[in-house]
């Protein structure tokens, strides 16, 4: 079993910066891919950021690319998304989610555990 569980989110202006955490239970953390979502009041969870195991692939959504970095510490358990720029439409709940497929996907549906989700607003 693995835990989850994110930290960093909060209400910034547009064109500001946050970033996101998630912590995972387990000693297997590092052999997994990570992956980031979100999901906007009335829309579907969307895809946001994949990591593989290593932290060597990188995988981001067409909306964040250039904007949002993912990178990981498995020294540390932990998963970060630095968010720059931000605009209004970045509003939404940011899920955290571990793969133990080992395919950096984009799917929801290869991720295994999920967080509970930190809440991220940004005002015009």
């Amino acid at each position: 079993q693995v835990q989850l569980v994110e930290s960093g989110g909060g209400l910034v202006q547009a064109g500001g910066s946050l970033r996101l955490s998630c912590a995972a239970s387990g000693r297997t953390f590092s052999s997994y891919v990570m992956g980031w979502f979100r999901q906007a009041p009335g829309k579907e969870r969307e895809f946001v950021a994949a990591i593989s195991w290593s932290g060597g692939t990188t995988y981001y959504a067409d909306s964040v690319k250039g904007r949002f970095t993912i990178s990981r510490d498995n020294a540390k358990n932990t998963v970060y998304l630095q968010m720059n720029s931000l605009k209004p439409e970045d509003t939404a709940v940011y899920y955290c989610a571990a793969d133990t497929g080992g395919i950096v996907a984009d799917n929801s549906y290869e991720y295994d555990y999920w967080g509970q989700g930190t809440q991220v607003t940004v005002s015009s």
